[in-house]
């Protein structure tokens, strides 16, 4: 198996545990999809994306259409998305993606984490270049070979696929996500979630008390309203 299946296999240990905190999440991404390209998830493929995410979720339905209604309001504040980049304790970088309607609290925020607990925050590009920036698909395994799969989709930019107890799973390049999309709309088959890694390209191994250290940062981090995604190159 390949780096996307072992950074896929180490996340789902321990990341969006907080259910409270997965809704608060597709909730940004329902005003932010929306805001882009208008409540119909027929004619808006990034809000089509999202939905099938809160079924995975387990969102309410009712929570999902109040959630467009809400975005589709003029006065709902639409959400900014910003990443910051630093460097945690013992030289791990973090790359942290954010969704924000007020950058000045959140700058302040991130900068306070990073402050308290030792680490470093970056500069535009100082750590993104040491992560691949990637997409991923998750469909059922039923009735589908995941080999003659793999062959069929190479072409719209599939570059790992594989199985697991959720089903099969694609990464591909960041770039590749639409027209990845696309075509499994084409051939008729559920997509069951979607959705954007940044995968390491090297990790670094700590030691159980280092871990701890960086650990601290990263909880403080992810407990932030504005924040969507954090990811790091320390080994899990």
């Amino acid at each position: 198996m390949g780096r996307a299946f072992e950074f896929r296999k180490a996340r789902k240990m321990k990341r969006w545990s907080a259910m409270a905190k997965t809704f608060t999440k597709i909730g940004k991404d329902i005003v932010m999809a929306v805001k882009e390209g208008g409540p119909s998830p027929e004619t808006n493929a990034r809000l089509r994306a999202v939905i099938q995410n809160a079924k995975a979720a387990n969102m309410p339905k009712d929570n999902v259409e109040r959630a467009i209604k809400k975005a589709s309001d003029k006065d709902t504040a639409n959400y900014k998305e910003v990443l910051f980049e630093g460097y945690a304790p013992h030289g791990i970088a973090i790359l942290i993606e954010t969704a924000t309607d007020n950058n000045n609290r959140t700058v302040a925020n991130i900068r306070s984490y990073f402050n308290k607990c030792n680490g470093t925050l970056g500069t535009q590009g100082s750590v993104e270049f040491m992560f691949d920036h990637t997409c991923n698909f998750r469909i059922p395994a039923e009735g589908q070979d995941v080999e003659e799969l793999e062959l069929e989709m190479i072409d719209f930019g599939v570059e790992e696929i594989f199985a697991d107890e959720d089903g099969i799973v694609m990464y591909a390049p960041f770039e590749s996500f639409g027209a990845i999309q696309k075509e499994l709309e084409n051939r008729g088959l559920e997509i069951l979630s979607s959705g954007f890694d940044r995968i390491p390209q090297v990790t670094k191994e700590l030691t159980a008390e280092q871990i701890a250290d960086v650990e601290k940062l990263l909880e403080k981090i992810e407990e932030d309203d504005d924040v969507m995604n954090v990811f790091h190159t320390m080994a899990e």
